[in-house]
């Protein structure tokens, strides 16, 4: 399966990747695809991976940027584990590019649910994926 589904785009759309997701029926096929979309992430300079960027709430290290052009929102982000980096990778498909507004309408728990990840996550890990979610929704 794995890179005929990771489609070579600057951004994902994330009715792009919740179809991607539905065609994989296993969760271990779900998990590699998760890793994958980690692995495309673009790597955070250090000088980013700081207290400043850092998010509270999650078990791994995890640094979000985000960076408002015209009232639009663009994020970097940035996590020392796999997994969590393709959470990352899903929460920007969710959010970037969007303006405040638009990111108060996302229905992430509906995303989470098509994606088919509220069963699988460690509670640990779905912790952490909900307090990117709030630093996102939190940003002035």
């Amino acid at each position: 399966m794995g890179n005929r589904l990771i489609q070579q785009k600057s951004k994902m759309s994330i009715e792009e990747l919740i179809e991607n997701f539905s065609f994989l029926e296993e969760w271990e096929d779900k998990y590699r695809y998760l890793i994958e979309l980690g692995e495309g992430l673009s790597p955070l300079p250090d000088s980013f991976k700081t207290d400043a960027y850092k998010v509270e709430g999650c078990m791994s290290q995890v640094w979000l940027v985000p960076t408002l052009n015209e009232g639009h929102y663009t994020f970097k982000a940035d996590s020392d584990a796999l997994i969590v980096k393709g959470l990352i990778a899903v929460i920007l498909a969710a959010y970037d590019g969007k303006t405040k507004e638009e990111i108060a309408d996302v229905d992430i728990d509906s995303i989470f649910q098509k994606l088919g990840l509220e069963t699988h996550l460690s509670p640990t890990r779905r912790n952490g994926f909900f307090s990117m979610v709030s630093k996102i929704k939190s940003l002035d």
